[in-house]
């Protein structure tokens, strides 16, 4: 399976996995953070990103599969690996096997709802898909303005007017550009099988991260992944939506470090400290849309 992805920065490789509609440009806030710690490879799933999408249903096994493929060509078998959202679902599915990942952080993963909350998933994503169809040629625009994220984006960040217009734009181009995204929605709102893994399974560590203030995937389900997989821990973003790697970076990299058991060399960078050159020259690439810099590439 060949799958786009960056691959840059320094140490030991780091697998990121975004969400649904995303790409690993998702990982934007965070990117900087992590390449100055981590070789980070930050991947675009099978239909999403500039990846090409599955030849048959999309599925959190076929999802999975197509990452373990790409593990086992790009040398990378046993990385640590974090996920967002469906991403989340995906590296929570490859703890499960347990084959092919090491450490992971599920950040607020979906599926784990009752049957009434995977319809209010299913509805409002789809509303919210056609919505951003309609107002793709508006987007540029919309985004620009403090009101137009915080109308876009109030489900998916606590804090969507603290968000750069370029992250909210590509992520909601995201949404309303798939042409499969309603069969991978239909799939895991309806068919996918709720599994988890027995007690002493998973030897390696494993954190799930849940936004106390997530409006897709509420709190609440968090109990249910517990249920599911025992041997994780559970970690709390206070005030943080469904993406914690936008609303709280810094707390995020600081989660992912210390879980992956790679606690910075000094301290991660913070907002208000210098980024080092090697942080530096990744953000400068990433805002600058000079995606070759961090060597963007299909594997």
């Amino acid at each position: 399976m060949t799958l786009n992805h960056i691959r840059f920065g320094h140490g030991k490789p780091l697998l990121l996995v975004h969400g649904l509609g995303g790409s690993w440009r998702s990982w934007t806030p965070v990117l900087a953070l992590l390449g100055a710690q981590r070789e980070v490879v930050a991947i675009d799933l099978p239909g999403f990103g500039a990846s090409v999408a599955l030849d048959h249903q999309p599925s959190i096994d076929a999802l999975a599969d197509a990452v373990e493929d790409f593990l086992e060509k790009s040398g990378l078998r046993g990385v640590d690996a974090v996920g967002s959202s469906l991403g989340a679902r995906v590296v929570l599915e490859l703890a499960r096997r347990g084959s092919h990942v090491g450490a992971v952080v599920a950040l607020d993963p979906g599926g784990f709802w009752q049957r009434w909350q995977a319809h209010v998933f299913f509805v409002s994503v789809w509303l919210s898909v056609r919505l951003l169809a309609i107002l793709r040629p508006l987007l540029d625009r919309v985004l620009r303005s403090r009101a137009g994220r915080s109308l876009l984006l109030a489900r998916l960040s606590s804090r969507p007017t603290a968000l750069a217009p370029a992250i909210a734009l590509e992520e909601m181009r995201g949404y309303a550009r798939k042409p499969a995204m309603d069969s991978l929605l239909y799939q895991l709102a309806y068919r996918e099988p709720q599994r988890g893994a027995p007690p002493g399974s998973i030897a390696a560590p494993l954190v799930i991260g849940w936004g106390r203030a997530d409006r897709v995937c509420p709190p609440a389900q968090a109990a249910r992944a517990l249920a599911l997989f025992p041997d994780a821990r559970l970690h709390w973003f206070e005030h943080c939506g469904h993406f914690p790697h936008w609303d709280a970076p810094e707390a995020t990299v600081k989660l992912i470090l210390e879980t992956t058991g790679a606690a910075p060399r000094s301290a991660a960078p913070t907002a208000g400290s210098p980024p080092s050159t090697s942080a530096r020259s990744v953000r400068g690439a990433v805002d600058a849309g000079r995606y070759g810099a961090i060597r963007a590439r299909p594997c």
